[in-house]
């Protein structure tokens, strides 16, 4: 069983038209750190294939939480700053 080290809360915005109104529809995940990978909802990392946790802020905490890949740069929504969660992750590497 694998053991948890840590994670951080991402979100997703999903747009949508409903009566030539645009709707905005956002919901919580979570990002899961274990020592073999990394995992959110949709998606498994191997750690072997991540090489790189960067984090670029849009506003006071607000951001993106970047998974840099052997399968290209995957990009996380974040409200609030992911430095426990990317100390874990170098600390793993």
């Amino acid at each position: 069983m694998m053991t948890l080290i840590t994670s951080h809360p991402y979100y997703v915005v999903t747009r949508k038209i409903e009566h030539n109104i645009q709707m905005a529809d956002e919901s919580e995940h979570e990002l899961r750190l274990f020592a073999e990978s990394i995992v959110c909802t949709t998606k498994t990392f191997r750690m072997k294939n991540v090489f790189d946790v960067s984090f670029k802020s849009l506003n006071k905490d607000k951001g993106f939480l970047y998974l840099h890949t052997n399968q290209g740069v995957f990009s996380f929504y974040v409200k609030q700053e992911p430095a426990k969660f990317i100390q874990a992750y170098k600390a793993l590497k």
